[in-house]
């Protein structure tokens, strides 16, 4: 028996598997064991470490709650911005006007090339040179700027991408109608390429959350994962706890993030779904009383 893009295995091949996956499983097992003493050997799991997380609450709303406050008004402002800036320099490289599609595309691909750190760093310095920006609020500015440059960027191209996988009669229908270039791409192809830029964009937003901690690791950004060192300090070098915490966290929001993404795409769907069957009902009516009308 063969499947569309491999062979189905056979008994052998089957065994084989399963003995693959036992000694993988094994080897995993080893390495976990290896850590787990390791971090023993160096104390990181006795319960003073991992006690401060559950029994002292100081550590939620001195450190890490300020901390994902941080994290999340940074990503917001930059996804609030990065949005539409992507989504208009998306269309602009879609545009039929060349002096409009060559600027735009290459400001798309100058930022998209340059690493968001670089970008976080470079304006740090523009705001402190050029701007009366103070010390306290210049790292969160530098943080959502360079994030806004960068992903606005990749999401001009996943606008792009997503409008262009849509089917070329979509737009030729909308012309025939007599809609202008502008309300094609409005009304007709944006709303329905938003279904296929979904996952990329969800994972673009995931990306942002994330890459918050850059500014914490070199502009002073308060954000959570800087507050590691903090925690660290005033409660016994409890480096891995602290770690291991704040990745649930991170885990925590994106999973949420991803939950909410989901529902929505499935909402749009559901919706379109709802759309095609509603403006086929009158044909359909129309038909059966033609017929019926025709029978008597």
């Amino acid at each position: 028996m063969n499947s569309v893009l491999y062979d189905v295995p056979g008994p052998k091949a089957r065994r084989r598997n399963v003995v693959y996956t036992i000694v993988f499983l094994a080897v995993l097992a080893l390495v976990a064991y290896w850590v787990l003493s390791a971090l023993a050997d160096k104390n990181q799991l006795a319960a003073e470490k991992w006690s401060p997380f559950v029994t002292d609450s100081q550590v939620w709303t001195t450190y890490l709650l300020p901390g994902l406050t941080e994290t999340l008004k940074a990503a917001a402002l930059s996804i609030l911005i990065a949005l539409p800036l992507g989504a208009a320099l998306g269309i602009g490289r879609l545009s039929d006007h060349r002096w409009v599609r060559v600027p735009v595309g290459a400001v798309v691909e100058f930022f998209r090339a340059i690493p968001v750190l670089l970008l976080m760093m470079f304006s740090s310095a523009v705001y402190a040179a050029y701007t009366p920006v103070s010390s306290d609020f210049r790292p969160l500015y530098a943080v959502v700027t360079g994030l806004v440059l960068y992903n606005a960027s990749v999401i001009a191209e996943v606008v792009r991408a997503g409008v262009l996988s849509l089917p070329r009669g979509q737009g030729d229908a909308a012309v025939a109608l007599g809609m202008r270039k502008g309300q094609t791409m409005l009304y007709v192809l944006l709303p329905q390429a938003v279904t296929v830029m979904l996952p990329a964009l969800v994972s673009q937003l995931v990306v942002i959350v994330k890459d918050t901690a850059l500014g914490g690791a070199l502009l002073g950004f308060g954000e959570l994962l800087s507050q590691n060192r903090q925690i660290t300090a005033n409660y016994g070098a409890n480096t891995i706890a602290a770690f291991t915490v704040i990745a649930l966290i991170y885990i925590a929001v994106n999973a949420l993030l991803t939950y909410l993404a989901a529902r929505l795409e499935k909402r749009l769907r559901q919706g379109r779904k709802a759309a095609a069957v509603k403006d086929t009902a009158p044909i359909v009516n129309v038909e059966m009383g033609g017929a019926s009308t025709g029978g008597l």
